[in-house]
């Protein structure tokens, strides 16, 4: 989340500058790495390691693991909510991330322990630690550049890399990890990619803890707050929310955090309506198309988020991974592609969107959105043919589609996800951004525990099989390619509401 202005109320301190920029981006660079590294490392293995150890390998459990990955990723994204409003009026920044990592690596640990229970209190305690630290430390990137400032929008490029190196080398490690550990039972070397993944994060905490002094104060509290009372609140709030976040996840289950959150979505709707309703008629406006694009978001991230489940499990059984000379390419490396490929084509697409607006082509803000849904559709469409026409006689089809699904998925998100955080920034009221934000992010929590239960859907009772991966990724391909062509359709109607807005 960017910051809005009262987050650069306080003078920038006259930071030394390193390759051109303020020398805390390197510091919040690498925390950020090393946090994504912990997530990325951990989130191939979830739903493969609840197969493994919870239905001893039996692959009627894909379905209850899809849903489970589906809940705890779309708690993740809500999370982010409340962990800003922390840092805003209670805690400060600094102290967020450093609590949000101690909780996120407490979590990480307790993943391990063979208990179902203890399981998912560790999956809940992630999400709570990962909602204190993830929107404030991309908050305290804005930050450390005063208002203003035109490498602003460049140093949060270079803080963008650090996510994708993370993402990146993350699968790689962790994976290769559990790939070399042939003599322990499957499940085992899971617990230790989460050990890995745990130790990730304490790295992340000692580097922040070091490097925030080179940030001279800023992401502090005001001196008027008090500094130990509202920590203690905080631990006692973390203390109450992460057996609730369990009972979502454990109790409650994904169809019940589905309807949660869509209310929680309306909710948000009706407040952006109410302030635009204060504004005029093209506030109004424009919010409605905000909201319009933020149902086809939804869409986007529920096929999009297959990567933990469905493509796993199809990564895992479907798919011939033996390359030369008799080496198995490991499940978790296919979560690699997508980090890549940002790396490669990001570039590539600024240059597409730059060259088109010189040319007067650059397509319009729907249209981008359009266009994200349809290469994720071509995605399902690649894996649909080679379902249907290149399955061996072991049952299994080549390597190559899914690695290709991956980057055609990738090319979709760097036309509609960054888009959409900058839409966001200019339909909405000046007063509600971040509450703004915060309903983007629903919205993407919402595609997230969807995506879980259409996973679910393709595993079906007994496991995933050629013959339900097919029905399920059709169903993928139809939907998504019918969205991108409404969206192209009255993409003329969402740009007459948002008035001028490019």
């Amino acid at each position: 989340m960017t910051p809005t202005a009262p987050a650069n109320a306080r003078p920038v301190p006259d930071y030394p500058q390193t390759l051109g920029h303020p020398r805390p981006l390197w510091m919040l660079f690498m925390t950020e790495f090393w946090e994504r590294f912990a997530f990325y490392g951990m989130r191939w293995a979830l739903t493969l390691y609840i197969v493994a150890q919870f239905f001893h390998g039996d692959q009627a459990g894909q379905g209850y693991a899809s849903r489970t990955y589906g809940s705890y990723l779309a708690l993740v994204y809500a999370s982010a909510i409340f962990g800003g409003y922390v840092a805003d009026r209670v805690l400060g920044y600094q102290r967020s991330i450093l609590v949000g990592a101690a909780v996120m690596g407490t979590g990480l640990f307790l993943v391990m322990v063979p208990s179902q229970d203890v399981f998912l209190i560790g999956l809940a305690t992630v999400i709570v630690g990962n909602g204190l630290f993830k929107p404030n430390i991309s908050s305290l990137v804005g930050q450390i550049y005063p208002v203003g400032d035109d490498r602003r929008d460049r140093g949060f490029t270079i803080f963008y890399m650090g996510i994708n190196m993370g993402g990146f080398l993350a699968p790689l490690v962790t994976g290769w990890l559990a790939s070399v550990l042939t003599d322990t039972p499957l499940q085992d070397n899971y617990k230790a990619v989460f050990a890995a993944t745990g130790f990730g994060m304490v790295v992340c905490f000692i580097w922040f803890l070091v490097g925030k002094r080179q940030l001279k104060g800023v992401g502090l509290p005001p001196p008027e707050r008090h500094e130990g009372k509202n920590l203690i609140g905080v631990i006692i709030g973390i203390i109450v929310a992460i057996p609730l976040v369990y009972l979502l996840m454990a109790k409650a289950g994904a169809i019940f955090i589905a309807w949660l959150l869509g209310a929680l979505f309306i909710g948000v709707a009706v407040m952006l309506v109410l302030e635009a309703v204060r504004h005029d008629r093209i506030q109004i406006h424009r919010v409605i198309a905000m909201l319009l694009l933020f149902a086809f978001n939804v869409l986007f991230w529920m096929f999009f988020e297959q990567a933990g489940s469905s493509f796993n499990f199809l990564a895992q059984n479907i798919v011939d991974r033996d390359m030369f000379g008799g080496w198995e390419f490991p499940t978790g490396w296919f979560q690699s592609v997508n980090s890549a490929a940002i790396l490669v084509f990001a570039p590539l697409v600024a240059l597409a969107w730059g060259w088109s607006a010189r040319h007067k082509l650059e397509p319009s803000i729907p249209r981008k959105f359009g266009l994200g849904l349809i290469f994720n559709a071509l995605a399902f469409l690649v894996l649909m043919y080679a379902l249907a026409s290149l399955v061996g006689g072991d049952g299994h089809i080549p390597f190559w589609p899914l690695a290709a699904c991956y980057v055609l998925q990738t090319i979709g998100e760097l036309c509609l996800s960054p888009i959409g955080l900058s839409m966001v920034t200019k339909l909405a009221p000046m007063r509600v951004v971040g509450l703004a934000m915060g309903g983007w992010f629903l919205s993407t929590a919402i595609g997230n525990n969807l995506s879980g239960l259409l996973a679910g859907h393709i595993s079906g009772e007994t496991g995933m099989t050629v013959a339900s991966a097919l029905s399920g990724f059709t169903f993928s391909f139809e939907l998504l390619v019918g969205a991108g062509i409404v969206l192209f359709l009255i993409a003329p109607l969402i740009n007459r509401l948002m008035h001028g807005v490019k």
